[in-house]
């Protein structure tokens, strides 16, 4: 079967996207930042991991998507373009390429562990990255006061999600057979 027909890529990217989605809804505010800590990010390095850039990439625009159409699968089960629009619209859209930028790297570059831990770091980047500007933009504040408050607070947590995607998608790739 070739990769037109085969629709087990496509069960895979929605199943992530609604994990994504369940990611969102367990959520820990945090004091002076309008981000709070959610499990997303812990999915979308996994979809990146376990899918590849395509379909890992496409599982992102599908939970995007949903979440723009009105179901309440954003952070806290907000929803809506004007989320997107919003401060935390940004890693949002991070998301999308985190996902796309940890596949590539992981299956362009070789599935060693320091080239998968290192996959999963340039994700994350391009996610702060794209959620930075856009919460400064957004909130009128300057861009060392978003690393402050979008950033900074959640290295820990994501250093902690990059190491549990490593040991989750280890023990899962096996058995998804992913072509």
């Amino acid at each position: 079967m070739n990769e037109y027909t085969n629709t087990k890529p496509l069960i895979y990217a929605a199943l992530f996207a609604a994990l994504t989605a369940i990611g969102a809804f367990i959520k820990i505010p945090i004091p002076l930042s309008p981000v709070p800590i959610t499990l997303q990010v812990f999915f979308v390095l996994l979809a990146g991991l376990v899918l590849g850039a395509r379909w890992g990439g496409t599982s992102m625009v599908v939970y995007v998507m949903l979440g723009i159409i009105g179901l309440p699968v954003f952070s806290g089960g907000s929803s809506g373009l004007g989320v997107l629009l919003g401060p935390t619209g940004g890693y949002l859209i991070g998301f999308v390429a985190g996902a796309f930028v940890t596949g590539l790297i992981y299956t362009g570059a070789g599935q060693k562990v320091h080239v998968t831990i290192g996959a999963m770091i340039a994700g994350l980047a391009v996610i702060y990255l794209l959620g930075v500007i856009q919460l400064s933009i957004v909130a009128h504040i300057s861009i060392p006061q978003a690393v402050a408050v979008g950033m900074a607070p959640f290295l820990l947590g994501d250093a902690i999600k990059i190491l549990a995607a490593l040991i989750v998608a280890d023990r899962i790739r096996p058995f998804l057979n992913i072509s």
